[in-house]
């Protein structure tokens, strides 16, 4: 690829009085500028997969925190509804308790039910 080039360039200097066509330097100075195009391309390309890197790692970390949020949150539901479960259970009212234990067993198939239809 680079004899043909020198051959042409050569070939076009032959009638020419300039000394750098001959001399090879204008063949590496285009060759440079070539490869410095396809690095400026290379650059550009890794910039905007950088740029879309950081665009996707600020969403999941939003993500992140909502889901943090969100956990929070349902800790503390749970939490007190134990809290409850447990002052029921402390008294002499096991029927209500166990009729809250089915209720919630109930619920946990009627939702396994939906999920496992979707």
């Amino acid at each position: 690829f680079l004899l043909r080039r020198c051959r042409r360039f050569l070939l076009a200097g032959e009638g020419s009085s300039g000394h750098y066509v001959a001399s090879g330097y204008s063949v590496h100075e285009e060759e440079n500028e070539h490869l410095q195009e396809g690095l400026r391309n290379k650059v550009s390309a890794l910039k905007s997969l950088t740029i879309e890197i950081g665009t996707e790692v600020k969403y999941q970390n939003k993500m992140l925190d909502d889901m943090d949020s969100d956990f929070d949150s349902t800790g503390g539901l749970l939490g007190a509804t134990i809290g409850r479960v447990k002052q029921l259970s402390r008294g002499s009212q096991t029927k209500l308790l166990c009729y809250m234990l089915l209720f919630c067993l109930f619920v946990f198939f009627v939702l396994y039910w939906f999920i496992k239809l979707r």
